[in-house]
């Protein structure tokens, strides 16, 4: 436990105690019946703790794979608070969770968090089962009465989850409690809203109601007729699942991987530029969200974003780092990064429209854009989308040819500019979506070099009011014209 900061050691400490706690009442050992229950014996705690660490070893095998580094095979954990009493379901855990290898150090404190957090879940469910009435339920074949307990106890189940892992997440390091300079407590602030105990807890809902619906089925038929053998066959339907789902994360993972790499590629070569993708892709993802697009969809316009500008990889660096105004030669050459950069990733599927946003987000409604002179409504609306998110984080960061501007003014100029460079829909939907949630990019300007001169406002601060006074435009090109 040595890798931990000592408050996040007390706290796996605390919450191994607390699991021993739990398993007091099970601890003194008699032949059959150590808690007292109908067909509650100690062979069936034995059967289902090896089953569990069974499931837990298949699980995270090479071939199927647990769909994430922290996954749980929980069915067999639900079956248990469902059919014996809490101490003893919680007995389950120990042998699985203990054995069952980690793949990060620390090892052997990962281990008893692990023991620990799955004990207090799995006796909180039991307890709420039993509450419920679920235990007379499941013994007398009730399937309504059943559903409506194990319902109550798997919402207790993910709860303690939740703020187990949600205290763990602050306690480790993820989440400074104090943080320093405005910088940490912007990043702190985003962390903070990515990792708040209630969107954690309705992330990891969804997939333990589907477990704790496979493990209703193995409690009723382990009550059945037929036996604990008639279980296991709810087990073989669940493992398929787990294998789409963890190929589904495998294949998203490598696509991220593949975004990655690109995006990268494009920062080492224009370093004034680090971070824009990420920032356009933001900006891209809050215009989507404003205009009722669905999850799908604004997952494509979020790639569209951070891949917009991959062309520049086809672009010599001086002239992405060039000081002052670009020959009309050399604005040619690079008005071809948008061609550039559709022939890189014309053959990646999973990009879907976002392939014509990288080829077409230069485009104007006013035809004066680049690199076809598209007008209205022959721009794609994933490009229109993604030009309006550019030409805001161009105009809030530093450039080598440009200090940045204040959110503000940067909102202003894009509305000044909608109906003729910009579509007023995606315009005013950044102004919606700023005004209310400020802006509060992943790398701020502030992160990338800046180029000489006095120091330029922040750009990160959201916007409180109504948008600043319309500012001049120089008489050069129109905003962002050199991204």
């Amino acid at each position: 436990m040595e890798a931990l900061p000592a408050r996040a050691r007390v706290y796996v400490a605390g919450v191994a105690v607390a699991g021993l706690l739990c398993l007091l009442p099970a601890v003194p050992l008699s032949p059959v019946r150590a808690v007292p229950g109908p067909d509650v014996s100690w062979r069936a705690v034995a059967s289902l703790a090896v089953l569990y660490a069974c499931c837990e070893r298949l699980a995270r095998s090479r071939h199927l794979g647990a769909p994430n580094p922290g996954g749980t095979f929980h069915p067999v954990l639900l079956a248990a608070a469902f059919l014996l009493p809490p101490s003893a379901a919680a007995l389950v855990v120990l042998p699985g969770a203990l054995l069952t290898p980690v793949e990060q150090r620390p090892f052997l404190a990962r281990r008893i968090w692990r023991a620990g957090q799955l004990t207090l879940a799995v006796w909180a469910a039991s307890r709420a089962h039993r509450a419920a009435g679920g235990r007379e339920a499941v013994a007398n074949g009730d399937v309504p009465a059943a559903l409506g307990a194990s319902g109550a106890s798997v919402l207790v189940f993910c709860l303690v989850l939740t703020l187990l892992d949600r205290g763990i997440l602050v306690l480790a390091g993820g989440l400074p409690l104090r943080p320093g300079n405005r910088t940490t407590r912007r990043t702190t602030r985003r962390r903070t809203r990515q990792t708040t105990w209630w969107r954690l807890f309705l992330r990891s809902l969804a997939p333990v109601t589907v477990h704790g619906l496979a493990g209703l089925m193995m409690a009723l038929l382990w009550r059945s007729p037929h036996g604990p053998v008639s279980a296991l066959l709810v087990l073989p339907p669940m493992y398929v699942s787990w294998w789409a789902f963890a190929q589904y994360h495998r294949e998203r993972a490598a696509h991220q991987a593949t975004i990655r790499a690109l995006v990268q590629a494009v920062d080492i070569k224009d370093g004034y530029t680090r971070g824009h993708s990420e920032r356009v892709g933001q900006a891209s993802t809050m215009i989507a969200r404003e205009l009722g697009m669905d999850d799908e969809r604004t997952e494509v316009l979020r790639f569209a974003g951070i891949l917009h500008d991959v062309g520049k990889l086809g672009v010599p660096t001086r002239l992405l780092t060039k000081d002052g105004p670009l020959t009309p030669e050399e604005r040619r050459v690079i008005e071809l990064h948008p061609e550039y950069g559709h022939e890189m990733v014309r053959g990646i599927s999973f990009l879907g429209e976002a392939r014509a946003a990288v080829l077409h987000h230069h485009e104007r409604l006013d035809g004066s854009g680049y690199p076809y002179g598209l007008a209205g409504g022959q721009i794609p609306e994933s490009a229109r989308v993604v030009a309006v998110a550019d030409a805001f984080d161009a105009m809030t960061s530093n450039r080598s040819y440009s200090r940045a501007r204040p959110v503000p003014v940067a909102l202003d100029e894009l509305q000044r500019c909608a109906g003729g460079h910009f579509d007023p829909r995606m315009v005013e939907a950044l102004v919606r979506a700023i005004g209310r949630t400020g802006w509060h990019p992943a790398v701020t300007a502030e992160d990338v070099p800046r180029p000489p001169g006095p120091p330029v406002p922040p750009v990160a601060e959201p916007v409180a009011g109504p948008v600043a006074p319309p500012v001049a435009e120089p008489a050069a090109d129109p905003p962002g014209a050199r991204r």
